[in-house]
C-alpha cells in the first residue's frame, strides 16, 4: 500500500554516530544498544498512540538511517485509535494526492522524528531518555561483572587514583576496583597515581541492577602464583607446578613445587640463575622472603624440607591426626622456630601438619616437681594413671588424661602452659580445640555407657526373676522353664 511520508528535519545520522560512541566508550554490543534504541522509539510512539500500537521501526546503524512505521487499519468509527484511523482523517490525509483508501485498507503512516519532538513533547522525551539510560546503565554493570568474573585469578595492572584509611581504589580500564586493608602487603606504602599490579579475588553484586564491587588483592597466595607464571617460563608451561603456598604477606613465604620432567630441577628452575628470576619476583613483593622447597609425597621429607633453613634430627608423624613431633638440635632451634615462630608456623601451614619442636637430648622432668602447682591430690591420681614425668603427661592421650578424677579442661591446659614454660617449648596452636573435642566425645560416651548400663541391670534383674527358684522345687523336677506353670501354693 502507498505510504504517507513527511519531511524529517532531524539529522538521523548523528542520532546513530551517538549511539554508536556510546556504544563504544561503555563496552556494550552494538547490536544491543540498536536493539534498545529500537524500544525507546516504540515507547513513544506508544505513549502517543496507545499501548496496543506496533509500529515497524527501522534502525540501520550502519548507514545511519532511522524509519517508523505505524499501520493502521481503515474504519468509519474508530474505536481503537492505536490499531484504526477513520476513512475521513485517511481521505483529509491524502487529499492532493492519487491515493485512495476505502474501510478495511490498512493506512502507513511514516513517523519521522521531528513529528516525535514536536508533537510528543519535551517531558515525554524526557521519560524515553530516561527508560533508554537506565537500561543502558544495568547493560554496563553486567558487562562489566561478567567480565571481571571471567578474570578471578588473573593479574591486573591499575592505577591508583584515591587512598582511603581501610582501603585503595584503582582504576582498570576505566573501571573502579577496591583493595582493601586486609589485602594489601602491611610493609608497603601506596602512593597516588602510581602504576599497581594484583589480582582479581572475588566480584561481589548486591542486586542485578547495582554497581559490581571488585576486590583486588596482593596479599592473597594466588597474587605470588601468578608471579611465578609471569616469570618462570617452566610454571607457566606446566612442566613445573606450585603444590603449596603459605605465605605472611611482605614478610616471608615459602613455596612447594615438584617437576614432571626429570631433567628439571624445580627449586632451580624457580630460582634462576644467580636467583635472577625469584629476585624479580622478590621485588615485586616489597622484599618479602621466599623459600622455595621441592615437594614431596613423603610427610617426613616434606616436613623436614619445610622447616629449612633449619636442619631437623627426627621426625614422628602422626597421620591420622595430622601432627607430628620434630626432634630439633640445640643449635638448629631458632632457625627452626624462626622470628616470632614464623618459620615453623609457615611450614605447618605448608605441610597441612600441626608440628611440635623439641629440643635434643632435652631431659625429662619428674611429674613430682610440678606437684604444689598441680595440686597434691590431682597429682596423686595422675600417678595412679601411671604417668610419672613431664614429658610422658605432655605426650598423653587427652582422654586418658580427662578421666582422671579432678581434671578439668581448663586445669589440663594450665598444667600443659606450666611444663611447656619449664621446656621453653610453644603450646600447639589447636590445643584447646582437641581438648574441647576430647571432652564432648568423653561426656557422649558417658552418657551411652549409662544407657547401656540401665538395660544390662534390668536384664540382670530378670535373669534373677526366672533362676531364683527354689533348691527343693529343683529336686522335684522343675526347671526355671517351667517356673510359669508351676503349681502355687493356695492360700
Amino acid at each position: 500500500m502507498p505510504r504517507k511520508k513527511t519531511q524529517s528535519k532531524v539529522n538521523k545520522k548523528d542520532i546513530i554516530a551517538a549511539f554508536v560512541e556510546i556504544a563504544k566508550e561503555r563496552g556494550i554490543d552494538r547490536d544491543l544498544i540498536q536493539g534498545k534504541f529500537e524500544d525507546m522509539l516504540r515507547i513513544l510512539v506508544r505513549k502517543k498512540y496507545g499501548e496496543d500500537a506496533e509500529p515497524d521501526i527501522i534502525v540501520n546503524m550502519d548507514r545511519g538511517d532511522i524509519e517508523i512505521y505505524l499501520p493502521r487499519t481503515v474504519v468509519n468509527y474508530v474505536l481503537h485509535p492505536a490499531r484504526e484511523i477513520s476513512l475521513s482523517e485517511v481521505r483529509r490525509r491524502t487529499e492532493g494526492t492519487d491515493e485512495t483508501y476505502e474501510v478495511g485498507d490498512e493506512y502507513i503512516e511514516e513517523i519521522s522524528l521531528d513529528n516525535i519532538s514536536k508533537e510528543f513533547g519535551r517531558q515525554l522525551i524526557m521519560h524515553a531518555k530516561q527508560v533508554l539510560s537506565q537500561q543502558l546503565r544495568d547493560i554496563e554493570k553486567n558487562n562489566i561483572f561478567l567480565e571481571y568474573e571471567q578474570k578471578i585469578g588473573e593479574i591486573i595492572v591499575g592505577e591508583i587514583y584515591q587512598i582511603r584509611r581501610n582501603e585503595i581504589l584503582i582504576l582498570h580500564n576505566k573501571h573502579e576496583v577496591r583493595m582493601p586493608a586486609e589485602e594489601q602487603i602491611p610493609t608497603e606504602r601506596y602512593k597516588k597515581n602510581s602504576t599497581i599490579r594484583a589480582i582479581i579475588k572475588e566480584v561481589r553484586r548486591a542486586s542485578p541492577s547495582s554497581m559490581p564491587d571488585i576486590i583486588v588483592s596482593r596479599a592473597d597466595e594466588r597474587f605470588l602464583a601468578r608471579l611465578f607464571e609471569i616469570e618462570i617460563p617452566e610454571v607457566y608451561d606446566g612442566i613445573v607446578e606450585i603444590k603449596a603456598i603459605a605465605r605472611e604477606p611482605g614478610e616471608r613465604a615459602k613455596v612447594a613445587v615438584i617437576s614432571y620432567d626429570d631433567r628439571v630441577d624445580p627449586v632451580g628452575a624457580c630460582i634462576g640463575m644467580k636467583g635472577i628470576r625469584i629476585n624479580a619476583i622478590v621485588r615485586e613483593v616489597s622484599g618479602e622472603t621466599i623459600d622455595v622447597i621441592e615437594w614431596s609425597d613423603d610427610p617426613v621429607t616434606l616436613i623436614a624440607r619445610a622447616l629449612s633453613p633449619a636442619k631437623v634430627r627426627q621426625i614422628q608423624v602422626d597421620t591420622e591426626n595430622k601432627t607430628a613431633t620434630v626432634t630439633v638440635p640445640d643449635d638448629q632451634v631458632s632457625l627452626a622456630i624462626g622470628r616470632n615462630g614464623q618459620n615453623v608456623r609457615l611450614a605447618s601451614r605448608l605441610t597441612g601438619y600441626t608440628l611440635t619442636l623439641v629440643k635434643e637430648g632435652s631431659e625429662d622432668i619428674e611429674l613430682i616437681e610440678f606437684r604444689d602447682d598441680i595440686g597434691r591430690e590431682l597429682y596423686e591420681h595422675i600417678i595412679e594413671a601411671h604417668i610419672d614425668t613431664a614429658r610422658e603427661f605432655l605426650d598423653a592421650d587427652l582422654k586418658k588424661l580427662l578421666r582422671i578424677p579432678g581434671m578439668t579442661p581448663e586445669r589440663l591446659l594450665a598444667i600443659r602452659k606450666i611444663i611447656l614454660e619449664e621446656f621453653n617449648e610453644k603450646e600447639l596452636p589447636d590445643i584447646k580445640e582437641r581438648i574441647e573435642i576430647a571432652q564432648i566425645q568423653l561426656e557422649e560416651a558417658a552418657e551411652k555407657s549409662s544407657a547401656d548400663l540401665g538395660d544390662e541391670i534390668e536384664e540382670m534383674f530378670n535373669e534373677y526373676e526366672v533362676e531364683a527358684f527354689d533348691e527343693s522345687d529343683e529336686e522335684e523336677g522343675f526347671t526355671a522353664s517351667d517356673e510359669a506353670s508351676a503349681p502355687r501354693d493356695e492360700e
